[in-house]
């Protein structure tokens, strides 16, 4: 099957030029001006842009936490990102005690109703000398990249012997770490003396996670990966002194790499103190207004490197069921900590924003270019995490996961129309210029409008190779 997408503007990470996009089957077959076939179906694409799929780098679909479970799956979690113009999703492996293949065994069984295609990260949570020597094996499985965390002590957390010996079992076999950068040691000393003060509004959760910590672990991560010439790539930033521990680090030729995440550009501690405050519970937690500008500029000067939504959304109230494909579903979720911040689930929801909101906020307002935007949400992340060009690019013989943007659609966000699998939206009202048309997976129209024509189990797992340092 062919398919002849004509007169629109390409926007890749470095140009923008007028062409015609030939897709013969699952790729990209020919690229130039006035093409013709008379055998494909022709997609007029005039006054539109045209893009490679957008690629989540971060998310938590399935995630069991708190007695719950992240309300998208890998079915609804990918219609959503599909409905959002992303194609390709990356999601976080839990090591078990079992091992990594009894822990892949799970996220492949759960992944099989993927509607987008996907990968897949390894939190490493427990180190020893067994699993060093078991690293290595999971590049079998295409997986080139490890998470670790410098908070959540006694249950996430690995020491910084163990982390360092990581980094140089990652230099050795082409891998990447990722770390999450908080000072576990602080929030687990100022949690209990919040609680003791009967501190336990949603806002104590920012509060007992300074931004400091964040600061410093992201400088002592740097630290590390020069001292192993190892590369490492920091998540969710989300405080401005981290963007300014990033450029001092790069500056200086560390292999580092920088994430944020759409909500630390536009919300604060402020929203935590809201009376539907736990809605923006995550961690990191949000931060302030000049954590936000900072963020932004970082964007702007090319100083972070991507945009993953970590998305990981629970209900605000999940004794209330909402109507989800034309069947009521309640999952519980953050009212199981009202009353109590340490038992809000971590999570936000924003598969599905990520581009229309970076669009309509970040490009028609001057903040990115829309080269950068291809850069950041696709392209960059397809180079950081090995997926290149087979994904995140215009190029022939790239997958034809292609989304048809149209700069024109206004709309107004609302849980009401997301497609994400939960009861609240955070740009509840925000009103957007700029969205797409029309979404392809590797040569497939998935979306069209508001039609939707993906299934469970059409997305198609990924292995990776080794990325790029960029």
């Amino acid at each position: 099957m062919k398919t002849l997408i004509k007169n629109g503007t390409l926007i890749t990470a470095s140009d923008t030029f007028q062409a015609d996009i030939l897709i013969d089957g699952e790729t990209i077959s020919m690229i130039g001006k006035d093409l013709s076939d008379p055998n494909a179906n022709v997609v007029d694409a005039s006054g539109k842009y045209v893009m490679p799929g957008g690629i989540d780098p971060h998310t938590h679909l399935d995630l069991q936490m708190f007695g719950t479970v992240s309300s998208d799956d890998h079915y609804t979690g990918g219609k959503a990102a599909a409905f959002g113009g992303t194609t390709t999703i990356m999601d976080f492996v839990v090591q078990e005690p079992q091992g990594f293949e009894h822990s892949l065994d799970i996220w492949y069984k759960m992944a099989e109703k993927s509607s987008v295609d996907h990968s897949f990260h390894m939190n490493l949570t427990r180190f020893d000398e067994k699993i060093a020597k078991e690293i290595p094996n999971l590049l079998k499985h295409g997986i080139t990249t490890l998470k670790v965390f410098t908070a959540y002590n006694g249950r996430l957390r690995l020491d910084d012997t163990s982390i360092f010996k990581t980094l140089m079992i990652a230099k050795e076999n082409g891998m990447l770490i990722m770390a999450h950068c908080e000072n576990g040691d602080v929030i687990e000393e100022m949690i209990p003396q919040a609680l003791a003060a009967g501190n336990t509004s949603p806002v104590w959760h920012a509060n007992t996670r300074p931004k400091w910590g964040a600061v410093d672990a992201t400088l002592k991560m740097s630290s590390m990966a020069a001292q192993a010439d190892s590369p490492v790539y920091i998540v969710h930033m989300n405080t401005g002194g981290e963007v300014d521990m990033l450029s001092y680090a790069r500056e200086r030729g560390v292999k580092v790499m920088g994430e944020t995440c759409p909500p630390y550009l536009f919300f604060s501690r402020e929203n935590l103190k809201q009376p539907d405050g736990a809605k923006w519970i995550c961690s990191p937690p949000m931060r302030d207004a000049e954590d936000n500008e900072r963020l932004w500029r970082g964007l702007t000067n090319n100083e972070l490197q991507t945009i993953g939504t970590d998305h990981c959304p629970f209900f605000y109230d999940g004794t209330k069921p909402i109507m989800y494909e034309g069947k009521p579903i309640a999952i519980q979720g953050k009212e199981l900590g009202a009353g109590n911040f340490t038992k809000i689930p971590n999570g936000l929801p924003g598969i599905e924003d990520r581009l229309p909101i970076m669009w309509s906020y970040g490009v028609n307002t001057g903040r990115m270019t829309p080269n950068q935007f291809v850069a950041m949400n696709s392209t960059n992340v397809a180079k950081i995490f090995g997926l290149y060009p087979q994904k995140g690019a215009l190029l022939p013989g790239s997958d034809a996961d292609i989304v048809i943007w149209d700069p024109e659609i206004e709309r107004v966000q609302s849980a009401s129309t997301s497609h994400q699998r939960t009861d609240y939206n955070l740009y509840e009202g925000w009103k957007i210029k700029g969205a797409p048309e029309k979404v392809f997976l590797r040569g497939e129209m998935i979306v069209d409008g508001e039609n939707w024509y993906g299934k469970a189990g059409g997305g198609k797992y990924l292995k990776r190779h080794q990325g790029m340092v960029i």
